[in-house]
């Protein structure tokens, strides 16, 4: 699904500009050049990002950034303030308000362009699902292990062992229950295979191999 950008600006040829990029760049964008139909919009249907102009009819972006950052629902929206105005003080409200970056015009569609990608990597990355330990990282949303600031490669199998075993929280599992959960009805795999790729995964982990620990006679425990 393409990432949802809002471009809030009543300048019609700004907005058209912005928009023909964002498109270029992959992005689903909608213009909405009036505050107030911003606010509604936002409400029901929100983006994954907004670009807010500070100056427009109706609610101002400074209003509409402050009744986002005190929703419960929207406080966790990226947003990218545009604004004619470059001085320093106009550049803290806007900050102050809650917005995550600042842009004046006119501005470059690059850095903008720029702008947009690394607020979106920094909005994943704190949302992302993170379990650390020791040396190891395991991020579950991209399937990405880190052991000892090294990447790990893992197959889907592999990553879906590991996953099973650390989100047990100490449980010990059975090869049978890894087979039911990781292969599920596949008749062809036995508790051999289970072995097999407890290896290669404890291989592959290097350094961090020892966080898997064999239950004798029970099956494996993280």
């Amino acid at each position: 699904m393409r990432t949802l950008i809002y471009i809030v600006e009543d300048d019609k040829d700004i907005a058209e500009l912005i928009e023909f990029n964002l498109v270029q760049e992959g992005f689903k964008t909608e213009i909405i050049p009036n505050g107030d139909n911003a606010y509604e919009k936002i409400i029901s249907s929100p983006p994954d990002l907004l670009l807010l102009d500070l100056m427009l009819p109706g609610l101002s972006g400074i209003e509409i950034c402050k009744y986002i950052r005190t929703s419960i629902h929207l406080k966790d929206m990226p947003v990218i303030m545009l604004t004619a105005r470059s001085q320093e003080t106009d550049k803290i409200i806007g900050l102050k308000t809650g917005a995550d970056d600042y842009i004046a015009k006119p501005f470059s569609i690059k850095e903008l362009i720029a702008r947009i990608h690394a607020l979106l990597r920094r909005t994943k990355n704190k949302h992302e699902d993170i379990f650390t330990s020791g040396n190891l990282k395991i991020y579950f949303d991209s399937h990405r292990i880190i052991c000892n600031k090294k990447e790990v490669v893992l197959t889907p199998k592999e990553f879906k062992i590991l996953e099973t075993l650390v989100r047990g929280k100490g449980r010990v599992f059975s090869r049978l229950e890894i087979i039911e959960i990781v292969w599920k009805d596949n008749e062809d795999v036995d508790e051999h295979t289970v072995n097999v790729n407890i290896k290669r995964l404890r291989d592959k982990l290097g350094e961090c191999k020892h966080l898997i620990k064999t239950k004798q006679g029970y099956g494996y425990i993280f």
